[in-house]
């Protein structure tokens, strides 16, 4: 029987590194049955596809709206409406037009005023986390710090009152359905597009209401943005806001769940952190290379495509796996270890060329102040549970729980 590689096996979704060492090493242009797809490996390969030359196209939803018969029934029509204004969906020109836009209010001095507010929202998990100790209560390392970090960060960033965390979540976990590309879910098309529904619903209000009266938060920003000749629309603007807070906290969440993970069970690293807190810089991209958040990048194939001696046909869909090509041992010297240390770290994480992740400088002050303050706080830390349960995702790749005991 030929091989297929299938992350909707639980046990190669829990530890897909072995099946893509052998993939590097035997079939780095491996066409899956399963998945419907070209599966990419090797560092070269997944760097070029990043790139998103000609041959690659980042719009992946026109075709499979085209396809979907969800679609011709008009039963995702928020999806397509809202979702196709990602930039992250976008090629040149309408990409250019909407990141040269964007940039004008994600700024790099932006991210690092944002610093006091990271470390005070860092600061009452924390806070939380102890207290819940003290009930002898049990802490969940997800829910109680690595997701309503960054949920809150980027809400407060928007203008988004935090109280209205709980409906967020419900939302993007409906979406995450569909982005992620979830191999077993079932209704994921009919839970993503109520997601996407509810939140477009939400986000216009808000967005009114700043068009009326603006207020110093990222909405007021992005409604006022324009350059000479150009300005964000009320639709791009909506679901730029569903883009920021969707992948704002999904992927950082991931980032910092996964990194204390592999903290937690290589617990020399652990201590190295503990006694010296400056390497957190260092060990966020070693969190970002070794099991990232982001699992894969999806595109398109634009045009015909001879590779590695595989032919990939115009129109088909391609899974270029980060967290593969980030052990690439072509790449990385002693790939497979986990080291706080690492230096250089040239990991493809955050992409590569004019997709380049614009918030990567906010993952990264999220999760060196997260590593910092719980290295601190929190040094004898340790997993109460050794076999979580990871999300079913090709693209987002993180855990569900994990239970931690404090001391």
């Amino acid at each position: 029987m030929a091989y297929v590689f299938d992350l909707g096996n639980p046990a190669t979704n829990a530890d897909p590194f072995p099946e893509f060492a052998r993939l590097r090493a035997d079939d780095p242009v491996h066409w899956s049955p399963a998945m419907k797809a070209w599966i990419i490996t090797r560092y070269d390969d997944v760097r070029r596809i990043a790139l998103n030359n000609r041959e690659i196209s980042a719009d992946r939803l026109t075709p499979f709206f085209r396809s979907s018969d969800e679609f011709r029934r008009g039963g995702i029509e928020n999806l397509v409406r809202y979702l196709n204004h990602w930039m992250v969906f976008r090629d040149p020109p309408d990409h250019t037009r909407l990141r040269r836009l964007f940039n004008k209010v994600f700024t790099s001095g932006a991210v690092e005023n944002l610093r006091p507010n990271v470390e005070s929202i860092v600061a009452f998990l924390m806070d939380g986390m102890d207290a819940k100790r003290q009930r002898g209560e049990p802490v969940d390392f997800i829910a109680d710090f690595a997701y309503p970090l960054p949920a809150t960060v980027i809400m407060d960033m928007l203008g988004v009152p935090r109280a209205d965390l709980g409906e967020v979540k419900v939302w993007s976990d409906d979406i995450a359905l569909f982005i992620g590309s979830a191999q077993t879910a079932g209704n994921k098309y009919r839970r993503a597009e109520e997601g996407a529904r509810a939140m477009a619903a939400y986000f216009r209000r808000l967005v009114e209401a700043r068009t009326a009266v603006p207020a110093d938060d990222m909405i007021s920003k992005l409604v006022l943005a324009r350059d000479a000749s150009d300005a964000l629309t009320t639709d791009e603007i909506i679901g730029t806001c569903i883009l920021l807070l969707f992948a704002g906290h999904e992927t950082t969440t991931n980032l910092i769940g996964n990194g204390f993970l592999y903290c937690m069970r290589f617990r020399d690293q652990w201590e190295r952190l503990v006694a010296d807190p400056p390497l957190a810089g260092s060990a966020v991209e070693e969190w970002l290379r070794y099991d990232g958040p982001t699992g894969a990048i999806a595109r398109v194939v634009s045009a015909d495509v001879e590779w590695h001696g595989r032919l990939i046909r115009a129109g088909q869909r391609v899974f270029a796996f980060a967290n593969a090509a980030n052990r690439d041992p072509a790449a990385f010297r002693d790939a497979e270890s986990f080291d706080l240390g690492r230096d250089p770290n040239p990991h493809l994480t955050f992409g590569h060329g004019i997709h380049f992740c614009l918030g990567a400088p906010l993952a990264r002050l999220e999760a060196q102040v997260a590593a910092v303050r719980l290295s601190q706080r929190f040094p004898a830390i340790g997993l109460a549970s050794c076999s979580p349960e990871w999300h079913d995702s090709l693209i987002l790749r993180g855990v569900k729980a994990l239970p931690v005991a404090l001391a």
